[in-house]
């Protein structure tokens, strides 16, 4: 009944699809199961930069602009990884037991070198922040541990990314809670 439970998503897909293609459009990957989470945090050496997406007015308006403007820095993580709260329900949870030690919130970034976590913002680090200190935080982390050159995307086509509705965005239920 449990996994039953966490196969279906609490928001209408067609509505969170633009807020996915903010990442997809810069280089993440979407980790669409447990196995995607395994496969990737499980196995991947280097850096890799986790994102736990959200619906929320703080990741709308804070995490996703900050991430974005992050990646446009001159190292980055080796990979862009990705998983949408409220959506595959199932990814989420194996996820968060890659972060154990941190709050089970949503949104969240984190920052892995060969598997463990060597920075972490969580919700509580990014709302009521500006997109600005979350870009500043990650960008002196991808300093510390990243060699990749940035940026993710070329300036010209990161100008054309748009972002959507600013802090406060609230999207529906879809059992209307």
């Amino acid at each position: 009944m449990l996994a039953q439970h966490l196969e279906q998503p609490l928001y209408d897909p067609q509505t969170v699809q633009p807020l996915r293609e903010e990442f997809t459009r810069m280089g993440f990957r979407e980790l669409l199961t447990p196995e995607d989470v395994d496969s990737c945090l499980g196995q991947l050496k280097g850096t890799t930069l986790l994102v736990l997406n959200s619906v929320c007015g703080c990741a709308t308006g804070v995490a996703r602009p900050g991430v974005a403007l992050a990646l446009q820095h001159q190292v980055i993580p080796d990979h862009l990884v990705t998983v949408f709260a409220g959506m595959e329900r199932a990814a989420v949870e194996r996820t968060r037991s890659y972060l154990k030690g941190h709050s089970p919130s949503s949104p969240n970034i984190a920052l892995f070198k060969d598997g463990e976590v060597v920075a972490m913002l969580e919700r509580q680090d990014i709302k009521d922040q500006s997109p600005e200190l979350v870009t500043e935080a990650l960008t002196a982390a991808f300093d510390r541990a990243c060699t990749r050159p940035g940026p993710s995307v070329p300036p010209e086509e990161f100008a054309e990314l748009l972002q959507q509705a600013g802090c406060g965005t609230r999207i529906p239920r879809i059992d209307g809670r």
